[in-house]
């Protein structure tokens, strides 16, 4: 007789268990926690004891059946109430995208008509639950999670003395850790690709709304250095980057790095928060991260991990506006919240579509001008490029682009005004030798005499 090698026991019970368990089989049986402790024979007790108890075997179908045969035989029975949340409780047991769909919309309406009871609290975190439990990770679609940031939100607001709130809490602070990694990881993209307002916008909007999130001193790191590369006129953002990192994350790796900046910079340095020092120090502390077979499983599942999540501390309970981004140029009267990059207007008849001139360039960038209407060949934009507004008139200050121009670009451009050089060489001299006065156009130079202007880097 053959044996078999021990490790394929081992393999074989571990499955007959998992599949086993896979099954609704009486060993299974999980206790109802919203059971009706009342002690009578009433017909509707009856018939919600029995419902019950095929909840608790998995017969959920035959649950509901015998839940609504209650409802509408007893119409002004005691239990009612009981009766809808446990069909709701049926549906969320059940589980998959049709089963807690359904209970979410019966969870609503319990709490719809019965906002008073004890039961109401926990629906909403259920409705919660419902949510988290169907997160994806940080890089993946996001509806989730924003759902599931709104409904535990609303489990701390509409039932703040809940014993559900602290639970709620902390789902809403692994909710927000998905969040806001998503949106670190964008502006990493950005800053890798070398836009840096676009990065610097989606770092100061992860540093903003999500103070609690694991990565946020990360973050403030790559901010500084965005600005650091968009020039000196971003000195003020690069340093003041750096000042939160050493006041309110005082343990990050990054606080030697800001503080000899700072000193570059000659800027004061800052003395760390006492309570931000003892609140990372608990986080610290605190974080779960997943052992071996976490990490290797953890490539093949669509959960996030949210071990480094914030284990204290009030999450964001109202989001912010994301900031306007640098690159953006503003009006001066207007400020921050003045746009004047578009400029429109009404146009009464359609021919003047096609031969008036364009009627951005009457007002650009906070430029108005006779100079701007121009002659000839019309620029894209005055003042968008560097130069200024008219002969004389102040140097208009060019903002950060996400677009910088590539060496092969700049190269071709080189190329170009050399060629244009050359050819307005070759006319002048050819000119000269007839005897005629070559005619320079007002308000420009000629090539010899101006350097062709490289486009911004």
């Amino acid at each position: 007789m053959q044996r078999r090698h021990p490790f394929f026991v081992v393999l074989a019970s571990t499955l007959a268990v998992l599949l086993l368990c896979g099954f609704g089989f009486p060993f299974r049986r999980k206790k109802y926690e919203n059971p009706i402790t009342k002690d009578t024979l009433q017909p509707d007790k009856v018939i919600y004891d029995r419902a019950i108890k095929n909840i608790e075997k998995g017969n959920y179908e035959v649950a509901r059946l015998t839940l609504n045969t209650m409802i509408n035989t007893y119409d002004t029975s005691e239990f009612l109430a009981k009766a809808k949340l446990a069909i709701a409780d049926s549906w969320y047991r059940e589980g998959g995208s049709r089963g807690l769909s359904q209970a979410e919309a019966e969870y609503k309406d319990f709490i719809l008509f019965y906002p008073n009871m004890e039961e109401s609290a926990e629906s909403q975190y259920k409705v919660c639950s419902i949510h988290y439990k169907q997160l994806e990770k940080a890089d993946r679609d996001s509806t989730q999670a924003i759902r599931a940031e709104d409904e535990c939100r609303q489990v701390l607001v509409q039932f703040p003395n809940s014993k559900f709130s602290k639970p709620a809490e902390q789902l809403l602070r692994n909710t927000q850790e998905v969040l806001a990694s998503k949106e670190y990881g964008t502006g990493f993209f950005y800053h890798l690709k070398g836009s840096f307002p676009a990065a610097a916008s989606r770092f100061e909007y992860v540093t903003a709304q999500y103070p609690l999130f694991s990565g946020s001193d990360e973050a403030l790191w790559q901010l500084a250095d965005a600005y650091q590369k968009m020039g000196d006129r971003f000195e003020n953002q690069e340093a003041s980057a750096l000042s939160r990192i050493v006041k309110d994350y005082p343990l990050s790796a990054h606080v030697d790095g800001a503080k000899d900046r700072l000193t570059a910079l000659k800027r004061a340095i800052p003395q760390a928060d006492p309570a931000a020092y003892a609140r990372m120090k608990y986080e610290l502390e605190n974080q779960t991260r997943p052992g071996f077979m976490g990490r290797t499983l953890g490539v093949f599942s669509g959960k996030p991990d949210t071990g480094l999540a914030a284990k204290m501390g009030a999450p964001a309970m109202a989001g912010i506006r994301p900031v306007v981004p640098v690159s953006v140029p503003v009006t001066a009267a207007g400020g921050a919240s003045g746009i004047s990059d578009v400029v429109g207007g009404v146009v009464g008849d359609t021919k003047e579509l096609d031969t008036a001139k364009d009627a951005r360039l009457s007002s650009q960038n906070g430029v108005v001008g006779q100079s701007a209407q121009g002659t000839g060949e019309n620029k894209a934009s005055l003042g968008s490029n560097g130069e200024s507004a008219a002969k004389g008139g102040a140097e208009q200050i060019v903002p950060p682009t996400n677009h910088p121009a590539t060496k092969q670009q700049i190269k071709e451009y080189e190329q170009q005004q050399k060629k244009a050089a050359a050819r307005a060489a070759s006319a002048a001299k050819a000119a000269a030798k007839k005897g005629v006065k070559t005619a320079v156009p007002a308000g420009t130079s000629t090539p010899a005499s101006t350097p062709a202007a490289k486009p911004q880097q």
